[in-house]
């Protein structure tokens, strides 16, 4: 009887249009796992699960990947949540046997490439990242050293970036946030401001508004950090800003288990 009756949350979930806000925030509460559980099924990721995505996804050998294809899944870029709305759906090849989303890590580099491009279009000055996620919030800190491209953490002022009169106002040209639903306010200011936002977008979050999208896990330190890094390294080295540091340095250890 539960069984069903959350497979049918998780069919109106599915069903939903990303207008129909507050019965997706009541629905998600009911379904999603919590932060924590996804950070540390993160860092249970074992070579038998990278050899069987590997496999599952079939890839061509010969096609380049910005970092080793087994390098994004011990960062578990590819874990999702349990809830997928429709935006998210079509990044998603399968459900695991625990009902959890996995995210096509292909996809996840084609998608970062084109963000890449987009992004060498703004010099570090014009762009500021938000992540208040605090899973986040050394890779960004990494992020802001190596790129010079500001960032805040735990805290953004509604309207810091549309209010003059606010004290604490500034102007950038482009944002960055690590979750549309957590950075939401930065997500509505910049919107608003008719200007463009780069988003990591897991399988629970809705994308209206955004400019361009990371599909990945948003949950947990070694996934941000996965994505921060390769950024912060192609960005870096567009721009020929010096850049010495490694995945780990973002990330943490990468351990897997057998």
């Amino acid at each position: 009887m539960v069984k069903g009756k959350l497979e049918s949350i998780k069919d109106k979930i599915e069903s939903l249009n990303s207008e129909d806000s507050e019965k997706v925030k009541d629905l998600i509460k009911k379904q999603e796992l919590s932060d924590k559980e996804i950070q540390e099924l993160s860092e249970k990721i074992s070579q038998g699960e990278i050899k069987e995505v590997i496999q599952e996804l079939n890839v061509d050998g010969k096609k380049e990947t910005l970092i080793p294809l087994e390098d994004y899944l011990k960062c578990a870029v590819h874990l999702g949540t349990k809830v997928i709305t429709p935006h998210m759906r079509k990044f998603v090849y399968k459900r695991r046997a625990d009902g959890i989303a996995v995210i096509n890590t292909t996809l996840i580099d084609e998608k970062l490439r084109e963000t890449i491009k987009f992004l060498l279009n703004y010099q570090p000055e014009q762009i500021y990242l938000l992540c208040k996620r605090e899973a986040g919030w050394i890779p960004s800190k990494k992020f802001q050293e190596t790129t010079g491209i500001e960032v805040f953490t735990k805290k953004y002022t509604p309207g810091v970036t549309t209010n003059l009169e606010l004290e604490d106002f500034f102007e950038k040209e482009l944002t960055i946030i690590c979750d549309p639903w957590l950075d939401r306010n930065a997500l509505r200011d910049t919107i608003r401001l008719k200007k463009p936002v780069i988003s990591f977008c897991d399988t629970n979050n809705f994308i209206t508004g955004i400019t361009q999208i990371i599909p990945c896990n948003n949950k947990s330190q070694k996934s941000i950090g996965c994505i921060l890094y390769i950024l912060a390294r192609e960005y870096c080295k567009a721009k020929k800003i010096p850049f010495k540091e490694k995945l780990e340095d973002f990330t943490g250890p990468l351990e897997t288990g057998n």
